[in-house]
């Protein structure tokens, strides 16, 4: 019954941000050195020991390999890419079958106006298609960060309203996906629910304290 109730709330919540937010929104963006990166992506070998940490910026701006000590880290992140960009590159990704995905994604898409509903979506495609190509493959989907509004503006601030939604949104797919979700958003908070600005430089990307909070939330899903 509760779950009812949840799934029920969820959906009326839904209902009120597709009015809410604007419609002019574009799913063909892609960032600039967006083929590039696929291209180097593509160029490097696969193994089914791979552990892949798909997303945007925030993926992509560290060293994951000396961050986590973990040689079978593999960075697939590309600065200010959305959800339909990862949609677009996910077979090289699935191709080499890997052991475990870490996935952070979806801020962009808020910051440019897509739809709370065309993101969660992306997310279901994102999850079914890994699961179709590799079944094997652990899924780990990240919430998103929250962001500090007192830096200099950005595109992504005064948005948490939608941040908000789409992570609980995101622990409802979790739960029917029987995938694990990583609550990173609830360990970043200042007691004004704003991106803590010990973890941040710019109110939208990590210091190295912010990853380092992450790692240590990682780590008990590597062993």
């Amino acid at each position: 019954m509760m779950k009812k109730i949840i799934l029920f709330s969820l959906s009326i919540l839904l209902i009120q941000n597709v009015f809410a937010q604007k419609t002019t929104w574009d799913s063909t963006y892609r960032p600039g050195n967006y083929d590039q990166k696929v291209a180097q992506f593509r160029s490097h070998p696969n193994s089914d020991r791979d552990i892949v940490f798909l997303g945007n910026s925030i993926m992509d701006y560290v060293d994951w390999n000396e961050l986590l000590q973990l040689k079978e880290a593999r960075n697939r992140g590309i600065s200010g890419d959305i959800t339909f960009g990862v949609l677009q590159r996910l077979d090289e990704v699935t191709e080499g079958k890997p052991a475990k995905v870490f996935i952070l994604i979806g801020i962009n898409d808020i910051s440019r106006n897509i739809p709370d509903s065309v993101i969660l979506d992306n997310y279901k495609k994102i999850i079914h298609r890994i699961k179709t190509a590799s079944p094997t493959t652990k899924i780990y989907f990240n919430t998103l960060f929250p962001v500090n509004n007192t830096f200099p503006t950005k595109a992504h601030f005064n948005k948490d309203e939608h941040i908000d939604f789409v992570n609980t949104a995101l622990k409802n797919i979790g739960e029917i996906e029987k995938i694990t979700i990583i609550d990173i958003h609830s360990q970043l908070l200042d007691v004004e629910n704003r991106l803590d600005k010990k973890y941040t430089y710019d109110g939208l990307h990590p210091t190295i304290e912010g990853y380092k909070v992450w790692a240590a939330l990682l780590k008990k899903y590597l062993d």
